[in-house]
This record gives structure tokens, C-alpha cells and sequence, in this order.
């Protein structure tokens, strides 16, 4: 084999992109939830959340694809908001703290009314730039001159 082929050989590796339809925000927000047909409610922080859904940190294991009603309050302009939804459970990590008993979930929203998506969509644009711009930023500010 001469070097003409060595050098032609194509090159393999892992590519991790991101395929989600709306930009994320960092949050530490309240959130009530409880399983349909069950008057228990459970209060859980939203670590990050979009258009589509919610990064949450439960004190339960959750089954994929299981619905829960959901409620997420935060400060506007005229005061207290509260949006209600019900989630879809889309994936779940494994149990991150023995001692907190917290559980890392990713949660869709698929039934929202108008005024309440109207009320996030508005909350969003008062937020501070999605993650994808703040992780660039921060990349940009520590390049070598």
C-alpha cells in the first residue's frame, strides 16, 4: 500500500446533535404535579424549559410515556402567573441523589390551552437569552486571541 492510499482512508466518529424545535432557558422555577386519577401533589423544581416542555427534578421514578397534570408558576408583570398542562413523560435519568431522592426528567407538553401558551411564550421573551446563545457566548469569550 503506498502513502497516496493511507491518506485517503476516510475518517470516522460521534457527531451529538441537538435536534430540538425550540431554544431552552435556565429556570428555577416551582412546579405542582400529580398523576391522573390521584389527588396527590408533589412540588418539584423546572431546571430548564421551551415551548415544548420542561427539564424537572422529581422525588419519584416516572414510567416513559405516563401523563401528569401539571402546574408552573412564575412572576410577570401583573404578578403570580400560573400555567396549567398536562405532560407526557418523554425520558427519565437514573436515580441522581440517594439522600434528596431526586430523579432528572425530560416532560412534553401536550395540552395546553391558548391563553396559557400565550402567557409562556411572553414569559420567554422576558427571560435572559436561550442556552444554546449563553453556552456559545461563553465559548466565544474564551477563545485564544
Amino acid at each position: 500500500m503506498n502513502t497516496e492510499e493511507k491518506e485517503t482512508k476516510p475518517r470516522t466518529g460521534i457527531v451529538n446533535l441537538e435536534r430540538r424545535g425550540y431554544p431552552r432557558y435556565n429556570v428555577d422555577l416551582p412546579v405542582q404535579y400529580f398523576k391522573i386519577n390521584s389527588p396527590i401533589r408533589h412540588n418539584p423544581r423546572a431546571i430548564n424549559f421551551n415551548e415544548g416542555g420542561l427539564l424537572i427534578y422529581l422525588p419519584e421514578h416516572m414510567e416513559i410515556g405516563q401523563h401528569l397534570k401539571m402546574e408552573l408558576s412564575f412572576f410577570s408583570g401583573s404578578g403570580l402567573d400560573t400555567i396549567e398542562m398536562l405532560v407526557e413523560v418523554g425520558w427519565m435519568d437514573i436515580h441522581l441523589d440517594k439522600v434528596w431522592k431526586n430523579y432528572r426528567c425530560g416532560v412534553n407538553f401536550i395540552e395546553i390551552s391558548s391563553e396559557d401558551m400565550g402567557k409562556l411564550k411572553k414569559f420567554l421573551r422576558n427571560l435572559s437569552p436561550p442556552l444554546e446563545k449563553e453556552i456559545f457566548n461563553s465559548r466565544k469569550s474564551k477563545a485564544l486571541p
